[in-house]
């Protein structure tokens, strides 16, 4: 859509499920969590693993999310002539409005079988992880969502072995 000039470069949009969506400006707060999360990610994943912030995953022919952050198998030049098209964990940040990561986000993810989903949930001081992604019959969905608070430690389950504090996660 660029190449034929209907969108620009400026334009902050996503394609989720064949729909174009305007993805909101960053507030500071947003930016912040975005950034420690993808530092935090980092010193848990160490090499053979890619963290990426706000970049593609191109999860179908109608959905190429950009996740605030997303931990990819391999290395970055893996992905030099195409977008990865799943990730071991993927996070968002949310402060307004929460429920489209809550649903439609976490919709899209579970139905691509990402297996690892948190929202860092700042309106409430909290991350919410949602794991076991499964089809009902009202859609996809995760059936399994935890809430963790300042404190609380986190082990995404590709690394089982490395705890991320929710502290780590929150601005």
């Amino acid at each position: 859509m660029i190449d034929a000039g209907v969108l620009t470069t400026e334009d902050r949009v996503e394609l989720i499920d064949g729909e174009i969506v305007t993805v909101t400006p960053q507030k500071s707060r947003h930016a912040t969590a975005v950034s420690l999360a993808e530092t935090a990610l980092r010193h848990a994943f160490h090499e053979h693993y890619h963290v990426r912030s706000q970049l593609p995953l191109a999860l179908d022919a109608t959905s190429e999310p950009e996740p605030d952050v997303a931990v990819v198998a391999s290395a970055v030049r893996d992905y030099r002539d195409a977008h990865p098209s799943t990730a071991l964990l993927v996070v968002e940040v949310a402060d307004t409005p929460l429920e489209f990561d809550r649903t439609r986000k976490a919709s899209l993810y579970a139905r691509a079988g990402i297996a690892d989903y948190w929202v860092v949930n700042l309106v409430d001081a909290m991350v919410e992880v949602h794991r076991n992604p499964q089809q009902s019959a009202a859609g996809w969905r995760y059936a399994s969502v935890e809430r963790y608070k300042a404190g609380d430690p986190i082990a995404p389950l590709a690394r089982p072995d490395r705890f991320i504090a929710v502290d780590d996660l929150l601005p």
